[in-house]
């Protein structure tokens, strides 16, 4: 077979299969430009999911006319020093232009600081046409056409419209991260408008650029993030452990200012939360981490997409430390979404009910009081969400009460037990105390305890709102931090193998899990080399008891290959100390007194990370009481 030189647009054309993939990567590759030129403003405008249109225009510091042809030319760039480790930029390797107008019809218009008028170039399948004057103002603007049309095969693997302007989104969204002082505005045919109004470059105006990008909600259930170590620093927030999802797209990571996806920094993540969250549910996370260009290999993937740290257990043991020590420093936190869903439930429809006209009703102190609507059925104890409490759970204290009471104090007195049918199945076994809460207890972030409700839940109040916690997943996330507090302060007890087992595998293998050895001693495990590419096991924790030893050890190397740690050992043990902390603490359906309820509450103040129990569930929400007055009108 004959060797021969491929021809300019083949060569343009394989590079733009590496590096166009869809219509979201030409949009990555020319927000890149931009920012790379210092726009204060980059707006994006696309119609048919970008295949049609995508037009970025920026007000950096434009192209010269006399370098606008080197622009759409291959590996011709101003942003690569002579020293090509030392990349500072987003875009370094000056194939974004050509590659794209290799695939499509590619318009270039731009405008230098100073220059009196603009220039355009246009690149149609790999064609360059000369360059001409055009009205423009200063900046640049690159128009993108018919996506692919020169290689029709790649858009039968196009998706939806939909799809495609949604990818473009998310590309917008994490360049708009880690850029807070710059505006981005996605407008289109296809889409309604995004706005992303400039920010301070502080920490107040990462956070609110945050809550533009992610959402208020994250905003207010986040943690800071801020620690450094051997020149590496991290910065960004990530969500208290109830605020979760159920997927990692939540998830944005940025090496000096570059989104990057990495599975050591997803790991990374994962392992920070890994007895907060199950495995089902991810973090929402925006961490940026910043280092010496030299330390950091950006060049590993055609689309920058991946990156490759010389050092990646710094950078792990940075994440996880800084990750947990924030949680452990949290204190208190309860998911702003359990008290928004709480509130949701409480409202009703704002509709009129059968033959009740709409706003019917009267006025009390200023404020308009409409009752709720009829209902359209007969009236059912067993069904109604009004239905009265039974108070036969407490010892028919309640009923006692009622009966008690006088009838001139407001003309009530309390119906015959056949009305309300005490003897029925409880709805509540609420059992309050009619003394007054102390107030110190109040001041508390947990307060003082004040009922006990259908034997789970603990009804607790502060100066200022309403708590109810779960006294099951409180009580279990308290005996798993107690177990592994005990499991972790010394060498867990091992037991002795009768005939030490071997377990083969690949030299590099057997090194990294010998060299893991002391560690895995800590935890029950001892092991040593036995020959080339074999592993002796001659102890394994007591804790598990019979194990798979050919199957933790091949686990342990996989891990360590991957992320240059042996935390399965420990995620094993964490799970049984788990386990024995779901079974061993209160269950539910066991009536506590109040002094139980206090002294869950003051434990639960004092564990770190106890909003959540070992399964990721919250423990407790917290209502407001400017919330709890809304819903009755008083606010």
């Amino acid at each position: 077979m004959t060797i021969r030189q491929l021809t300019d647009t083949i060569i343009n054309q394989i590079a733009a299969g590496e590096v166009i993939e869809r219509p979201a990567s030409v949009a990555k590759e020319l927000v890149e430009n931009a920012l790379d030129a210092g726009a204060t403003r980059v707006e994006v405008a696309t119609a048919g999911g970008g295949l049609s249109l995508l037009r970025v225009t920026d007000n950096g510091g434009g192209i010269p006319a006399d370098e606008l042809p080197l622009a759409v030319s291959r590996h011709c760039t101003s942003k690569l020093s002579d020293d090509i480790h030392d990349i500072r930029s987003l875009g370094f390797r000056g194939e974004a232009l050509p590659s794209i107008g290799s695939v499509a019809r590619l318009a270039v218009r731009s405008r230098p600081d100073g220059a009196d008028s603009a220039v355009e170039i246009g690149v149609e399948g790999g064609r360059v046409s000369p360059v001409r004057p055009v009205a423009a103002n200063r900046g640049t603007t690159v128009e993108v056409r018919d996506l692919f049309f020169a290689t029709p095969a790649r858009l039968k693997f196009m998706k939806s419209e939909r799809a495609e302007t949604s990818a473009i989104t998310e590309v917008v969204k994490r360049m708009a991260l880690a850029f807070p002082a710059v505006r981005f505005a996605l407008s289109g045919t296809d889409r309604s408008t995004l706005e992303l109004p400039a920010v301070p470059a502080d920490g107040e105006g990462l956070l609110r650029r945050i809550a533009q990008v992610m959402g208020s909600e994250f905003a207010a259930n986040t943690l800071a993030i801020d620690a450094e170590r051997e020149g590496v620093s991290l910065t960004g927030h990530v969500s208290i452990p109830s605020f979760s999802r159920g997927n990692a797209m939540q998830q944005y990571f940025y090496v000096n200012g570059r989104p990057v996806r990495d599975k050591l920094l997803a790991g990374a993540v994962r392992g920070a939360y890994m007895d907060v969250l199950p495995r089902d549910r991810h973090a929402v996370v925006a961490l940026f981490i910043a280092l010496d260009p030299a330390l950091v290999d950006v060049n590993v993937h055609p689309a920058k997409a991946d990156v490759r740290f010389r050092d990646p257990g710094l950078v792990r043991g940075l994440i996880v430390g800084a990750i947990r020590h924030a949680l452990e420093m949290s204190g208190m936190r309860a998911s702003t979404s359990g008290a928004d869903a709480m509130l949701a439930a409480f409202r009703r429809p704002e509709s009129a009910g059968p033959g009740r006209p709409a706003g019917h009703g009267f006025a009390h102190g200023g404020q308009r009081y409409t009752p709720p609507p009829r209902p359209a059925h007969d009236w059912s104890r067993d069904t109604s969400p009004l239905r009265p409490l039974d108070m036969a759970g407490a010892g028919g204290a309640g009923a006692d009460v009622l009966a008690a009471a006088p009838a001139a104090a407001g003309g009530f007195s309390a119906p015959a037990q056949s009305t309300f049918d005490v003897g029925a199945s409880p709805s509540a076994d609420a059992r309050a105390g009619v003394a007054d809460a102390p107030a110190g207890l109040m001041r508390n972030p947990l307060g003082a305890a004040r009922a006990q409700v259908h034997e789970n839940y603990i009804v607790a109040q502060t100066e200022d709102s309403l708590v109810i916690v779960d006294q099951h997943a409180a009580h279990e996330r308290l005996v798993y931090e107690a177990l592994k507090g005990a499991l972790h302060a010394r060498p867990l007890p091992a037991q002795m193998l009768l005939l030490p087992e071997i377990v083969d595998l690949p030299e590099e293998d057997a090194d990294r899990v010998a060299g893991h050895a002391e560690f895995l001693a800590r935890f029950g495990l001892g092991l040593e080399r036995f020959g080339p590419g074999a592993i002796a096991v001659r102890e394994t924790p007591s804790m598990l008891g019979k194990v798979d030893v050919q199957q933790l050890v091949r686990d342990l190397a996989d891990e360590i290959a991957e992320n240059d740690t042996a935390d399965t050992l420990k995620e094993r043990i964490d799970h049984i100390a788990a386990t024995m902390a779901c079974h061993g603490s209160v269950r539910s359906g066991r009536r506590l007194r109040p002094e139980e309820m206090n002294a869950l509450l003051r434990q639960m103040e004092a564990t770190p990370g106890s909003g959540t129990c070992n399964h990721g569930r919250p423990t407790y929400i917290e209502l407001k009481l400017t919330d709890i007055e809304k819903l009755f009108g008083r606010r």
